[in-house]
């Protein structure tokens, strides 16, 4: 059963969840990015059942993040692979990955991957950057503020944002 559609309101992350579906579709998306392609490969790593396998693909290719693609002939044997609009997403696997990393090291649990640069082996993590000098800013320093395209809900959101920044007693950690 699908949840009630974000189609329509004026939020980026609305518009990356409407595309993506769920959360079987985000592991789907993860082992794509991985490079298997196949129906039998991502039905193999996910362990999820034929029916919803084939749905999540399905939407995918609907919402423009994977492209179906023929590579056998009689029978029809198709593989997937992401788009240029799916591969914008690896970006949120790989935060969701680094999240889970920092939650598993809580349990001295070692992470399961590494995202390193393919030149060096160097190891890669998300970070927040300026846009313009790319230098480091620490969570603490981060704002969030209406944008051209907000809307009346979103001014709402972060006007309530605002208000707590101005109470002390509603400061995170405060309690």
């Amino acid at each position: 059963m699908r949840s009630k559609s974000f189609e329509g309101m004026a939020c980026s992350i609305a518009t990356a969840l409407e595309a993506v579906g769920d959360r079987w579709a985000m592991l789907v998306l993860r082992d794509l990015m991985l490079g298997l392609s196949r129906y039998d490969d991502l039905r193999k790593s996910t362990d999820i059942t034929n029916a919803t396998l084939t749905d999540r693909l399905r939407q995918l290719e609907q919402t423009g993040l994977v492209e179906r693609r023929l590579y056998q002939s009689g029978p029809d044997r198709y593989e997937y692979l992401l788009t240029p609009k799916g591969r914008d997403l690896s970006l949120v696997i790989q935060a969701l990955a680094q999240v889970g990393d920092r939650w598993r090291l809580q349990q001295q649990a070692q992470p399961p991957m590494r995202f390193v640069r393919a030149q060096s082996g160097t190891p890669l993590r998300l970070a927040l950057v300026e846009e313009e000098s790319g230098q480091s800013v620490p969570f603490s320093e981060l704002r969030v503020e209406a944008g051209p395209g907000a809307d009346d809900l979103t001014r709402w959101r972060l006007s309530k944002l605002a208000a707590q920044a101005r109470t002390p007693a509603a400061a995170p950690g405060a309690d």
